[in-house]
């Protein structure tokens, strides 16, 4: 198989479209934050840093910490951002970018996503940090791609539609796992896991209302309340489930652990949250050496 030209497009110096990266920029353990700034952050603990490079909003930084290899790359905001950053790493990882041809042996990529979020219960109060163990994709970036079915859990869709009398107008809800392995890996005592919603949005797709009204006024309330399983949904945030579906259909690992900086049910905001955001990055830093 050979990938054409209009399909995988390819920098003059051999780098990836968008990313403007080499095969050999990315270490196998990635961190994915959403702010171009926040990958100076990221990088600023790093012993070492070997590489530096930016085109649009995707900020690429690959170093040393503690003798492990690690990049830092910024998405920018959204799945549809998430799209573009999952594909071309996948395809700096399991492409021939020389010959346009899959390669023969498979390289399996960490995508660990540090980011802020809101929460939906009470009891994920502000500054703490959840690590999102399954997401939601109001997105529908998943119902695009072949074997969606595969990696979704069709039952949990199911209920949750059925709860909320899911729009038909919207697209269709996608549930998607993070990976075991990740999960395992970043479990700590201080660390809630949840069920996080992706919405294509910050304003309407997350209940939010300024001078627009959205279609159903009553959604978070039912979000709120919906349980499947004993599990309950916990907060909302903008890139999850892309990373999770496309990371599930390409045979890579994907978790996302993310600094809450709002509780949309007490109507609280942080006052500060860099200071929560500066030790999770330590935290994640620290467990990938590990």
């Amino acid at each position: 198989m050979e990938f054409q030209p209009s399909e995988l497009i390819i920098n003059k110096d051999g780098s990836i479209f968008h990313l403007n990266i080499l095969p050999e920029d990315i270490a196998d353990d990635i961190i994915l934050v959403g702010d171009p700034g926040r990958v100076e952050t990221v990088a600023g603990f790093f012993d070492s840093v070997e590489l530096k490079k930016q085109n649009r909003e995707f900020y690429t930084i690959t170093g040393k910490y503690k003798n492990k290899r690690i990049s830092v790359i910024s998405t920018g905001i959204g799945t549809d951002n998430i799209d573009i950053v999952v594909n071309e790493l996948d395809a700096l990882a399991n492409i021939d970018l020389k010959t346009r041809s899959p390669k023969k042996e498979h390289r399996t990529l960490n995508l660990v996503r540090i980011g802020t979020s809101g929460s939906l219960q009470k009891h994920v109060p502000v500054d703490s940090v959840l690590m999102s163990t399954r997401s939601i994709g109001f997105d529908g970036l998943l119902n695009f791609y072949a074997n969606r079915n595969s990696i979704s859990d069709l039952e949990f869709e199911s209920a949750f539609k059925k709860h909320v009398s899911w729009n038909e107008l919207l697209p269709s809800p996608y549930v998607v796992n993070a990976s075991e392995n990740l999960i395992k890996k970043f479990e700590n005592n201080s660390i809630i896991k949840g069920i996080t919603i992706s919405a294509p949005g910050f304003y309407g797709p997350q209940g939010r209302q300024l001078r627009l009204k959205i279609v159903d006024q009553d959604i978070n309330d039912k979000i709120e309340t919906f349980e499947f399983k004993g599990q309950k949904i916990t907060n909302y945030e903008m890139e999850s489930s892309a990373i999770f579906g496309l990371s599930g259909l390409l045979g890579h690992n994907a978790i996302t652990l993310c600094a809450i900086i709002a509780n949309r049910t007490s109507k609280e905001f942080s006052k500060d949250y860099k200071p929560v955001i500066k030790n999770l990055i330590q935290f994640v830093l620290k467990k990938i050496a590990d």
